[in-house]
C-alpha cells in the first residue's frame, strides 16, 4: 500500500514526539480531579470520542477517516459519536459516555460554569470561522428581520448565543421561548434546510456546511458573515475539550489524540483537495448522501484549520452567552488546559499558543 504524504507527517510526528511524551506527562500532574481520582494512572484502554458531522468539524473528521487518531493512541481503542450540536454532546461529556469531544466554544462555557470549574478543559482549538446568517430574498437589513423566524442549531450552542447577542445589538428584541421581534427556533440543521426551502423559515445561523447549503441549494443569500464582526476575521467556531477527570489520568492518551489532530490539521492545509474527499466521506456516513462539490468548496473558503483556541477571544463569547440569556457571568479561570498541546507544538518547532490568563499553556 502506497503511504500518503499525509500519514507521513503524522508518522514523523510520533518519532519526534516519543522522547517528549515523558516530559509532557510530568509537566501535566495537574490538581486532582473533582471525583478525587489520582492523576497519571496510565494510557486509557478506550476513548471515546465526540465530533459533529459539519465541516466546521474538519480536524475530527480528518482525524477518524484518515487514521491519525488510531495511529498516535496506538493501543488505545478509539470509539466515536457523532453529534448534531454542542449542548447534546455535552451531555453526554457530563453524563460519562464521551471523554472528549469537539465543539463550539459557549457549550463548553456552559458546562464549565455549570459545573463550578470543575468538569472540563479546554486543551485545543480546531477551527476558525465558518459561520454565517443567511437569509431568503427580501431581507437586506437588521430592520427587515422584524417578525421573522429564524433557526439555530440548538439551543445555547455557538450560533444561538451569536445570533441572539446579534439580534440584540440590532435593538431587535429576542427571547430563549421564541418570542420578540424576532423568533429564533433551535432546529436540527438537516431540517432548517426543507423548513427554509418550504418557506417555513425566513433563515438561520449555521456553521458550514450549512449555511453554503442554504445559499448554494436553496437560493439564500448572506445577511451577517460572522467573521466581520470579530477582529482581524477570527473566530472560535471548534475547539477540544476533555473530561478534566480523564484528562488528569490519563494525559498519554489526550497527548496522543493531540498529536492526531495537529496531524489532520496538517493534512487539512497541504492536502486540501484529498482532505475534502475524507470530510465528505463522514458527512455523507452521517447524512446519508455526500456534499455537492460547489457545497464543500465554499465550505472550506470560509474556515481556517487551527490548533490555537483563541483564547483572548473566550471573554466576549461568555458576554455574548449571558446576552442572549444562555449562560451566567462567571470567572473563566482555569477553563484552558494547553500543557500538552504546547508541548507537541514546541516539539515540532511550533510556537506555543496562550491561554489568555485563563489557564495552564
Amino acid at each position: 500500500m502506497t503511504t500518503s504524504p499525509s500519514r507521513l507527517t503524522a508518522r514523523a510526528l510520533a518519532a519526534l514526539l516519543a522522547p517528549a511524551a515523558a516530559l509532557g506527562l510530568a509537566a501535566c500532574a495537574g490538581p486532582s480531579s473533582a471525583d478525587g481520582a489520582e492523576p497519571g494512572t496510565g494510557p486509557a484502554d478506550e476513548l471515546r470520542l465526540g465530533y459533529f458531522a459539519n465541516v466546521t468539524h474538519a480536524p475530527a473528521l480528518v482525524g477518524v477517516a484518515g487514521g491519525y487518531f488510531e495511529e498516535e493512541l496506538g493501543g488505545t481503542a478509539l470509539s466515536t459519536e457523532v453529534f448534531n450540536a454542542g449542548p447534546a454532546a455535552i451531555e453526554a461529556l457530563n453524563a460519562g459516555a464521551v471523554d472528549a469531544t469537539f465543539i463550539g466554544p459557549n457549550p463548553a462555557i456552559n458546562a464549565f460554569v455549570k459545573s463550578g470549574g470543575q468538569s472540563v478543559r479546554i486543551v485545543a482549538g480546531a477551527t476558525s470561522g465558518g459561520a454565517q446568517l443567511v437569509v431568503r430574498e427580501g431581507i437586506e437589513s437588521a430592520e427587515d428581520l422584524r417578525g421573522t423566524h429564524l433557526a439555530t442549531p440548538q439551543l445555547g450552542g455557538t450560533q444561538d448565543v451569536a445570533l441572539r447577542a446579534w439580534l440584540t445589538e440590532q435593538g431587535l428584541a429576542n427571547d430563549i421561548r421564541g418570542g420578540g421581534d424576532v423568533s429564533v427556533t433551535p432546529t436540527e440543521n438537516a431540517q432548517t434546510l426543507t423548513l427554509f426551502q418550504n418557506g417555513q423559515l425566513d433563515g438561520g445561523w449555521l456553521p458550514e456546511p450549512w449555511a453554503s447549503r442554504l445559499v448554494l441549494e436553496a437560493g439564500a443569500h448572506v445577511l451577517v458573515d460572522e467573521k466581520d464582526l470579530w477582529p482581524d476575521g477570527r473566530f472560535l467556531t471548534t475547539h477540544l475539550i476533555v473530561r478534566t477527570d480523564f484528562l488528569e489520568r490519563h494525559p498519554e492518551t489526550v497527548e496522543a489524540l493531540l498529536r492526531g489532530e495537529l496531524a489532520a490539521i496538517d493534512a487539512l492545509v497541504q492536502d486540501p483537495d484529498g482532505t475534502k474527499v475524507l470530510v465528505n466521506e463522514q458527512i455523507a456516513a452521517a447524512a446519508g448522501r455526500p456534499l455537492p462539490d460547489e457545497v464543500l468548496d465554499r465550505a472550506f473558503a470560509n474556515i481556517e484549520f487551527t490548533a490555537d483556541p483563541l483564547a483572548a477571544t473566550l471573554p466576549t463569547l461568555l458576554a455574548d452567552g449571558v446576552t442572549a440569556g444562555t449562560t451566567t457571568d462567571a470567572d473563566l479561570t482555569g477553563i484552558y488546559d494547553l500543557r500538552l498541546l504546547n508541548g507537541v507544538l514546541r516539539a515540532t518547532g511550533r510556537d506555543p499558543v496562550p491561554a489568555a490568563g485563563l489557564g495552564e499553556e
